[in-house]
């Protein structure tokens, strides 16, 4: 209950930025793995037949090497914007823990806390489970009565967020025609982690706006990549294809496959060129690297397709400056009539509505609504 958005000022005094953790060595990779599947049962033996991507990349994965750039990047931003705010950062799976960064504001004096998700779409593991998350790591900190954590809106539509990749299709459709190749020849495609088909269902309040068979999870990725093919080359071929996907093989999960996906356009052969965005992802970490730049493009090339994969958002100033205005407006309490959104779907709402991207599978669990400590 309460408003969609937040439309009166809030005086925030600290930023939590949440992000979901990665080993830092091949020590790191097991109980890495234990803490992203717990509560699963999922034995070790299994884990190490999966650890293979981390193993492959030294132990190492990236995703903490770019939350640290991106830190630095906000404090930057935020000093160059006016905002006198101290930024924390903590992780749902790996140091620094997010329970650690709680303690660490608490103790500097922190009491109401605007929180910086590292995704930008409506699901259960992008938005909900960063909620139960803050709530357990409340909880753990034994600071669920003193220190409220509310959390920016969904950015998906937001046009800084969107820019890199607007940028990234236009150079490589550019790249596609010094290669020699028509618009029709190139196909964009665009990719993001798939997630069980239930959970999309249940994402991006399905009681308040009206999806298709994806959820809100789809919806707002097939709106983002219309503005961008819009932007950057109307005249291109698209279509939003899925990665990643794990669980049993009976459970149904969003389709296609971006490999199936560049497979059917090889064996089509109406396609000489294939352009990979990685439109579900704010940094280019291990479903990036290896995923797309590994097997994604070894299945283009087999397919005899000319491959270009475009940058993620990283630490691109248009990024950073999006983020700096997502905690403006909810500093300044901007009507929501004069927030930054560009997609046919409205600036997405500031207070997740009750049971938003539940995941039924693993039982109810509390969620920071952003209303209340």
């Amino acid at each position: 209950s309460g408003p969609k958005w937040v439309e009166t000022p809030v005086a925030y005094d600290g930023i939590l930025l949440a992000g979901f953790g990665g080993p830092e060595g091949q020590d790191d990779v097991i109980p890495f793995l234990r803490n992203v599947t717990r509560g699963r049962g999922i034995p070790d033996e299994r884990l190490e037949e999966v650890s293979h991507h981390y193993r492959h990349f030294g132990g190492v994965s990236p995703i903490n090497d770019q939350n640290r750039a991106l830190l630095d990047a906000l404090r930057a931003a935020f000093d160059a914007a006016g905002l006198d705010l101290p930024i924390y950062w903590g992780n749902r799976n790996w140091a620094p823990y997010l329970d650690e960064a709680l303690q660490q504001a608490a103790a500097d004096g922190v009491r109401t806390m605007l929180a910086i998700p590292t995704s930008a779409y409506s699901s259960y593991s992008s938005c909900r489970q960063y909620r139960e998350d803050w709530a357990d790591a409340l909880e753990a900190a034994g600071l669920q009565e003193t220190l409220q954590i509310d959390k920016v809106r969904q950015f998906f539509d937001h046009p800084g967020f969107l820019a890199t990749f607007v940028d990234g299709v236009r150079a490589a459709v550019a790249e596609a025609h010094e290669a020699g190749f028509a618009d029709d020849e190139v196909e964009v495609l665009f990719a993001t982690h798939s997630i069980p088909t239930a959970d999309a269902e249940r994402s991006g309040a399905p009681d308040l706006h009206e999806w298709g068979p994806g959820g809100g999870y789809e919806g707002q990725h097939l709106a983002a990549a219309e503005w961008v093919m819009a932007e950057a080359a109307p005249e291109v071929p698209w279509r939003l294809v899925y990665q990643s996907r794990s669980g049993p093989p009976s459970q149904p999960w969003l389709e296609p496959d971006v490999n199936d996906a560049i497979e059917e356009l090889g064996a089509a052969g109406t396609r000489k060129g294939v352009v990979i965005v990685p439109l579900g992802f704010v940094s280019d970490h291990m479903e990036v690297m290896w995923d797309l730049d590994e097997e994604a493009i070894e299945t283009a090339e087999e397919q005899g397709l000319w491959v270009r994969r475009t940058p993620t958002p990283g630490t691109d100033a248009q990024y950073v400056g999006a983020l700096v205005d997502l905690v403006q407006e909810r500093l300044e309490g901007r009507p929501v009539a004069d927030r930054k959104a560009v997609t046919s779907i409205h600036a997405w709402y500031d207070v997740c509505r009750p049971g938003c991207c539940e995941n039924p599978r693993l039982g109810f669990k509390p969620a920071i609504a952003g209303l209340q400590p």
